[in-house]
């Protein structure tokens, strides 16, 4: 009898925690890692290692997922000061203390795990500021704006000083979202576009000699084809080589030739398009359109201004991901690490991005408790 009462609350317990999923989220999300996974084990096939540590990873953050999407929103916005202040903490402990990379001072070993801080603050970011605007709602004014503005500024000066330009855009983009939907107007906007391009020849002579020749690499790729235009030029050989349906998965010559760089993390995309061809490109836009337009619904439906400003800039997020870092690799846009979503190897970005759902899974879940 006891054994019977057991197993029912221990399925209804399960019931409730599966219910949290948004199908919709999961299934694409799924599909986007299978192909991730399909992948690098075409690129990773020189350190297969790469492939084991991806599955753990995505393990985890599947767990971190699971976790998150049964956290009430309220829960949320609890953790959001927190979280923003601990974020900039690990930012100044990368200052301090990080380990040194190809030039560049990004990560900070922990001892047990090597993180990125930068990848924490695209979430940590938007919760704040969409943490802070719900506090201000129906008050919401020039001092306000002002504020987010300077919560915006700490991190991305922090992160540009690694220097890591590429993703201190990317949070600064994440930051800008959220100050957009909460209703900054549109004279505000037009202010801050002319200064935007009044400042272009400030931020071109602050810029570090490889970032002014990665925008000059874009332009031409071809002065440097063997440097500093290599990159482009083998990804983009790579993509119109797979032409129509692709070379066939494990059948890429420019990948198993080793003429693609960062083949498994940055590039991964190049790779992909070599073996799975254009209908395998319109496969995975479709994916992210799904799990784009997916994010932005559950973020018009939100019972709270905080669950709409926070879903709204996560969908946002995922979409400059996979813009910039196919954008970076089509040669249409300058190379900046930027991973592609779900598919790019990767720890601390992919763990983030687990979390990114859950919160929309989180959110969903809100609205359907509130409704019943």
């Amino acid at each position: 009898m006891n054994d019977g009462l057991l197993a029912r609350r221990g399925a209804d317990f399960m019931r409730r925690w599966l219910a949290a999923f948004d199908p919709t989220l999961l299934a694409t999300v799924a599909a986007l890692a299978t192909l991730g996974m399909l992948t690098l084990y075409s690129a990773g096939a020189d350190f297969p290692w790469r492939f084991t540590d991806q599955l753990r990873n995505l393990s985890i953050a599947a767990a971190v997922m699971l976790v998150v999407a049964n956290v009430p929103t309220l829960w949320l916005m609890r953790v959001a000061v927190p979280a923003y202040l601990l974020g900039v903490a690990l930012l100044v402990g990368v200052e301090v203390a990080g380990v040194t990379v190809k030039g560049a001072t990004r990560w900070l070993d922990l001892g047990v795990a090597r993180i990125q801080p930068s990848e924490i603050m695209r979430l940590a970011l938007p919760l704040m500021l969409a943490w802070y605007f719900h506090k201000r709602e129906g008050r919401i004014g020039t001092v306000d704006f002002l504020f987010a503005v300077v919560l915006v500024g700490v991190p991305v000066t922090l992160i540009v000083h690694q220097p890591d330009l590429g993703t201190a855009l990317l949070v600064l983009a994440a930051g800008c979202y959220v100050i957009f939907f909460a209703g900054l107007p549109w004279k505000w906007l037009a202010v801050l576009a002319v200064g935007a391009v009044a400042a272009l020849p400030v931020v071109w002579n602050l810029m570090h000699d490889y970032q002014r020749q990665r925008v000059l690499t874009l332009i031409d790729p071809s002065q440097d084809p063997l440097g500093k235009g290599f990159h482009t030029l083998q990804a983009s050989i790579a993509i119109g080589s797979g032409g129509a349906f692709g070379k066939g998965w494990l059948q890429g010559t420019q990948t198993h030739l080793e003429f693609i760089p960062e083949r498994t993390s940055d590039f991964i995309f190049a790779v992909y398009a070599e073996e799975f061809g254009l209908v395998g490109n319109l496969l995975l836009l479709a994916l992210f359109l799904v799990l784009i337009l997916r994010a932005l619904a559950i973020a018009a439906t939100a019972a709270t201004l905080f669950e709409r400003l926070l879903a709204s800039a996560i969908g946002l997020i995922l979409f400059t991901y996979a813009f910039v870092n196919m954008g970076m690799v089509s040669g249409i846009l300058p190379v900046v690490g930027v991973p592609l979503p779900f598919v790019s190897y990767g720890g601390t970005a992919l763990v983030t991005l687990g979390l990114a759902i859950g919160m929309l899974m989180s959110i969903q879940r809100n609205r359907r408790l509130m409704q019943t």
